[in-house]
């Protein structure tokens, strides 16, 4: 499956008549293929977007399955230049290539005869304060708990779950982690309501949960593109050691953990599952 990963955006970049200057960056998940294209700001459109991917397609001689854009205000100018190509374009914080590659262009701008010596920070978002979620859908109790990386991949994941969103190619194992490396997580027993729940997760595309220390501590979701949830605060001393360790195994299991929504705590049925993943 090729995917391709883009951005298109403002740099720190300007031409002659100091016109800002936009940029698109295009590159498969291995980095094997590369576009990019810059123009002043006025000129980046629908029409100038399409043309370029038709270049870049041209270039690739590969047509992607779909392409991943992290930056909110990137999605619909792409989704724009590529809906008559036929080339799906899926919103996405996970495009870990792409955002390497910005990173490293950050100082290669600051060598350039156009640039403008402003602030730039290449993947840094406008992000909201987090939103409690709706008190309707939160269930009768959670906590943090962890399956080892066999148990999920071999027997979880295969278990009839209504509401499920795992990634094959973060799935643990083939991640890299030992079959007995604990994968961390949030399970929530939400009764009655747990498929009202699911539902509205699924909605907000779950990307990750972090532990958050403070006063209270809390729990918080990262969904879509900048969303943010608070899922869960707390005061009790035990559930902060327990955060604490969920928040350790997680950077052992270089990002992944899951959210396991379930109807009760009998272990016999289960609605919603998300494995995630903590990223740049």
């Amino acid at each position: 499956m090729t995917i391709w990963e883009a951005d298109c955006y403002r740099r720190p970049l300007q031409d002659d008549a100091q016109n800002p200057l936009w940029e698109l960056l295009i590159c498969d998940s291995d980095f094997q293929f590369t576009y990019g294209a810059i123009a002043p700001q006025h000129e980046v459109n629908s029409p100038w977007l399409q043309q370029q991917l038709k270049t870049a397609l041209q270039k690739s001689q590969q047509t992607p399955e779909e392409i991943r854009v992290f930056r909110p205000q990137s999605v619909s100018l792409v989704q724009a230049a590529a809906q008559s190509l036929d080339i799906a374009v899926k919103p996405m914080r996970h495009t870990p290539v792409l955002k390497q590659w910005l990173v490293q262009r950050a100082s290669w701008y600051k060598n350039q005869s156009t640039y403008s010596g402003e602030p730039y920070t290449p993947i840094e978002l406008d992000r909201p304060a987090p939103t409690p979620i709706p008190e309707n859908l939160w269930g009768e109790q959670w906590r943090f708990g962890s399956l080892s990386a066999q148990d999920f991949q071999e027997n979880l994941i295969h278990e009839p779950i209504p509401v499920q969103a795992v990634p094959t190619e973060w799935l643990p194992l083939k991640a890299g982690l030992a079959s007995t490396a604990p994968v961390p997580g949030v399970i929530i027993d939400a009764g009655r309501r747990a498929m009202l729940l699911c539902q509205w997760l699924q909605e907000q595309q779950p990307a990750s949960l972090n532990y958050i220390p403070g006063a209270p501590d809390g729990v918080i979701l990262e969904a879509g593109l900048v969303d943010r949830w608070v899922l869960t605060t707390f005061e009790d001393e035990q559930v902060k050691v327990a955060g604490q360790g969920f928040s350790d195994r997680q950077q052992q299991a270089n990002g992944l953990h899951f959210l396991l929504v379930r109807p009760d705590d009998s272990g016999i049925t289960f609605t919603g599952l998300w494995l995630l993943k903590k990223t740049m």
